[in-house]
This record gives C-alpha cells, sequence and structure tokens, in this order.
C-alpha cells in the first residue's frame, strides 16, 4: 500500500476513534436539568421516571414509586429540588425549596448526609441548572459554601459527642401512666440538667441533656437539680 494511503487510512481510523471518544463522554457527562424540565418526573405520568432533587443532584427514585408516586408520604420531594425540607419538616409552599438561608451548620450537614444516602440507594440522574451547578455543570460557589458548612457540622458535632462521652447520659423512660424518670447507675452518680454549650454552633440554640456526675463533681456552675428531686437521688421524675 503507497505512502498516502496508509496515511488517509490512518488518518481515517484516527478520526474513528476520536468520534467514539466523543459519544462516550457525552454518554457519561451527566445530564443537565431545568427546574421546569425536572417537575415534569413527579411520578404523576406512569410513563416517565421519578425524579428528585436535593443540592442540586437528581437521583431516579422509580423503584420507591410507592413512598415517591402520588399518595406516597415523599410525594412531595419528587420533581423538584426541596432540600431545605428535609430538616424543616415544611412540606408545603415556601418550605419545598432548594434555599438552606438561614440553616444551622448541623442542619446543613443533615441535607449532605441525606444527599449521601441517595447516591447510595438510588441512581444518580444529573444536576440541575441552577443554585448549585452552573450551565456547564460545574460547582457553583453556594454548593461549595454548604459542603464547607456542612463540614464544620460534623465536625462541631463529632467534637461535641467527644465531649460529653466524658461524662455518660442519664438513663430514661416515660409511660402515659406514670410519666418521665431520668436515673443513673449507682456507680455512675447523681442526675444533673446540664447545657450543651455545641449546640449554639451546631443549631443556634441551647438545649439541656441529663448527665450522671459523681459526687465530688456535684455543685459544679451549670449543673440544675431536677424539680422536686433530693440533692443526692439517683433517680428523679420529669413533667
Amino acid at each position: 500500500m503507497a505512502l498516502g494511503a496508509r496515511l488517509l487510512l490512518g488518518l481515517a481510523l484516527l478520526a474513528a476513534l476520536i468520534g467514539v471518544l466523543f459519544q462516550l463522554y457525552h454518554l457519561r457527562k451527566p445530564r443537565l436539568w431545568t427546574l421546569e424540565e425536572l417537575s415534569m418526573y413527579n411520578g404523576t405520568d406512569e410513563g416517565l421516571p421519578i425524579l428528585l432533587g436535593i443540592l442540586g443532584s437528581v437521583f431516579d427514585v422509580t423503584k420507591g414509586r410507592s413512598h415517591y408516586g402520588p399518595g406516597g408520604g415523599y410525594h412531595h420531594f419528587s420533581g423538584r429540588d426541596a432540600s431545605r425540607a428535609f430538616v424543616s419538616g415544611n412540606f408545603t409552599g415556601d418550605g419545598l425549596t432548594d434555599s438552606l438561608q438561614g440553616l444551622s451548620s448541623m442542619e446543613v450537614n443533615s441535607i449532605v448526609d441525606w444527599r449521601k444516602l441517595y447516591f447510595n440507594k438510588y441512581t444518580f440522574s444529573g444536576k440541575i441548572v441552577g443554585r448549585y451547578y452552573d450551565s456547564q455543570g460545574n460547582p457553583t460557589k453556594y454548593l461549595k459554601g454548604v459542603e464547607m458548612k456542612a463540614k464544620r457540622g460534623a465536625q462541631l458535632l463529632e467534637k461535641q459527642k467527644s465531649e460529653e462521652d466524658k461524662i455518660p447520659n442519664c438513663n430514661s423512660r416515660w409511660s402515659q401512666a406514670e410519666g418521665g424518670e431520668v436515673w443513673c447507675e449507682a456507680e455512675a452518680g447523681y442526675p444533673r440538667l446540664v447545657r450543651r454549650p455545641g449546640d449554639i454552633a451546631l443549631t443556634g440554640k441551647v438545649s439541656q441533656r441529663c448527665a450522671c456526675f459523681q459526687e465530688a463533681e456535684l455543685g459544679r456552675p451549670g449543673q440544675v437539680v431536677y424539680d422536686g428531686c433530693d440533692y443526692l437521688s439517683t433517680s428523679c421524675r420529669v413533667k
């Protein structure tokens, strides 16, 4: 075969290879969705898959049609990105939004955990162009900020857990007939209400927990004796 013919054949094969690689790239590249397009996949058309978005990632939840289809308990998530509702519990009107404005780092971390669950359980089906991804499918500054905030929330949660592990929680139980009770095993100490300081950074609020302290530790600042409970009682009734 002449040199020119071999060269032409080589160029043709190279062009064909480039064409195949180009097609494979587009097949593997995640589809980009608009919110309007996504809204059509809310389960009302049985001929279409059911899709939902969370933090701009789209998932095919068709295998959970009984939950995500009309009448299902999670139908409000279908055909939209309602990231905020995963932690707010507001499934109507303005609550079904992808905005996380005003949420704490712990709440944002919880939503990121939900996204991880969907990646593990359902089929990833693309990205939504908008708040979290640009027109090229690249993460926006908003998404990067969300993920940084979630990481801080996870670190604070781990730090709080580590600190609380040093002082054991009380045991607790409740019944409609007898009400509530908290108690510490004899070797664990005495029940006291204490603040959870990490909650301010995690949730923006201050909460309390029941912890067991040894007798030598009693009387420290921040400890609260339950109403109606003896100072050295190992068990206290609670309302």
